[in-house]
């Protein structure tokens, strides 16, 4: 938990928004789980693509500062991040 705190608040943020992706996790296992039994792999594959698609449509809020966020990321670890685009 410390770690956490070295970053500033910015990183923290984006940190923080990885819950959006456990939130996903659990929407998809709700989903799957209902489901006895999958007639094959591609019918699995079918149904998590349409999960994911439905997400999706509510993620409309970008992470704020994100310019800001990844300019900081990059200085704190230099090519290890990759830039999206001319994002910052």
């Amino acid at each position: 938990l410390s770690t956490y705190f070295e970053y500033s608040p910015d990183i923290r943020r984006a940190i923080y928004t990885t819950n959006a992706i456990e939130a996903m996790h659990r929407q998809i296992r709700k989903v799957t789980k209902t489901k006895g039994a999958f007639t094959s792999d591609q019918a699995l594959l079918k149904l998590v693509y349409l999960t994911v698609k439905e997400i999706s449509k509510k993620w409309t809020m970008p992470i704020r500062n994100w310019g800001l966020t990844m300019q900081q990321l990059h200085i704190k670890f230099g090519d290890r991040i990759k830039a999206f685009g001319n994002s910052f």
